[in-house]
């Protein structure tokens, strides 16, 4: 997950600044889509995430061209799939459609690599391979995610979300996504790799940065991004040596890489992108559907009084969180062969963007899907933890610790009220709340 805007990055590249980079691309991102000429459409742009205007954009696309090649972008050409089922087709023939960072990676920006990967930017990880190697290490650490594993987090998981919720100002104005979403999903994270409790803000640092390479708010170059992840190896680096000389081996995360025979002898660019991945996704899907459901309640009042007429409806609802806020606004794939999508004719080495985003508002496989609705029939069908090989490992994680929130919240809360605008993640991977202003009633 942690691909520069060019993975095939020289030195050169790699220091030039966010800020030009940013100013040469620099979009009105309040132009209406449908005045742009369609082969110039460009819904990738991170700016239209920021701005949360880019879903008029797939809007045009799933009516007017749902498999659209874009031939100038800052990530290169790429086509956009923005329909369900073609997402569907893609995401569930890794044979023809690759994974491997060899390949260009699940992001955009990700290109064929035909020389030496810069080893300050490449970062395998087991998502970002094809089979048979993302099957055995992902089955490493799959035991942590079973039934049984995640009965086990549950009574965990409610004390911490009631202490975060108790500590919380009354009548007074704060930021839902650092008081709540961020402190359940880090504590979370301090669990599932057994590390110090109060080392969860850097766990959450480290997951931000991955999105925030490029961003000149953040930092001044890629380069510099890039030698911030790497604190992060030197962290867990340290973790794995104290797990490894243990005489029994833990039950953690880190310690099931150790032992694993397909991650034992991972290069310190694997075990890093692997972590990363681990991180991200133990961190983003959930903390943003926290925030997104918080938002989209408030934008929704009816939907509010359903849940607090009828509570039981909370775990149909958390599917309808998901679904409604998208955390993973997309997935790459780089296709392996000639071949076709909706009738276009994809050639070999195309990339291909599966717009989950956009998926998960088609109208014609999702019946009204512009619309929030906790009590909608089918909720869990929509495409946030992707399909196939790749499906999210740890999506019935995420959903118990949304359920388990909403259930504290409603024993302590009439209502959480929002009192301000939010502010929008500038990735078109990651569509992601960075601050939700609210205030809690009693």
């Amino acid at each position: 997950m942690a691909e520069s805007h060019a993975p095939n990055t020289n030195r050169e590249e790699l220091k030039r600044s966010n800020k030009d980079f940013a100013q040469e691309w620099a979009i009105d991102v309040h132009q209406d889509p449908y005045e742009i000429p369609l082969p110039k459409l460009n819904p990738a742009h991170n700016d239209l995430f920021e701005a949360n205007t880019v879903l008029p954009y797939f809007e045009r696309l799933r009516k007017e061209c749902p498999v659209h090649l874009c031939e100038e972008s800052q990530y290169g050409p790429y086509w956009s799939v923005t329909k369900f089922k073609d997402i569907m087709h893609v995401d569930t023939n890794h044979q023809i459609f690759s994974s491997d960072i060899m390949n260009g990676g699940i992001r955009l920006g990700g290109e064929i690599l035909t020389e030496e990967p810069d080893p300050l930017t490449h970062l395998p990880m087991f998502i970002m391979q094809d089979p048979p190697k993302h099957e055995e290490q992902r089955k490493v650490v799959s035991p942590k995610f079973t039934p049984v594993s995640l009965k086990e987090f549950e009574p965990l998981i409610r004390e911490r979300a009631g202490k975060i919720l108790d500590e919380l100002p009354r009548n007074e104005e704060f930021n839902w996504v650092r008081k709540v979403s961020v402190e359940l999903t880090g504590q979370m994270l301090t669990t599932l790799f057994d590390v110090p409790f109060e080392d969860r803000h850097k766990l959450i640092h480290w997951s931000d940065t991955v999105e925030r390479l490029n961003d000149p708010d953040f930092f001044d170059t890629l380069e510099d991004g890039f030698k911030e992840l790497w604190k992060c190896f030197e962290y867990f680096d340290a973790v794995w040596k104290e797990r490894a000389s243990r005489p029994q081996p833990g039950s953690d995360l880190i310690s099931m890489l150790v032992h694993g025979e397909s991650t034992k002898n991972m290069s310190p660019n694997e075990y890093l992108g692997n972590i990363l991945l681990l991180i991200v996704g133990g961190n983003d899907t959930t903390r943003n559907s926290i925030t997104g459901g918080v938002l989209a309640l408030n934008q929704y009042p009816d939907e509010y009084q359903k849940l607090i007429d009828n509570p039981d409806i909370i775990p149909n609802m958390v599917s309808e969180i998901i679904r409604w806020q998208s955390p993973v606004a997309h997935m790459c794939r780089t296709a392996l062969e000639d071949t076709e999508i909706a009738g276009q004719k994809i050639k070999r080495h195309d990339r291909v963007v599966m717009w989950y985003v956009s998926g998960n508002r088609d109208e014609e496989e999702i019946p009204r899907a512009n619309e929030f609705l906790i009590d909608r029939d089918r909720a869990r069908h929509h495409l946030s933890f992707g399909y196939g090989i790749h499906r999210c490992l740890g999506n019935r994680l995420g959903e118990m610790q949304l359920r388990i929130l909403w259930e504290e919240i409603l024993k302590r809360f009439s209502r959480i009220e929002l009192v301000g605008e939010p502010k929008y993640l500038r990735s078109s991977f990651i569509r992601g709340i960075t601050d939700l202003p609210v205030m809690v009633r009693e």
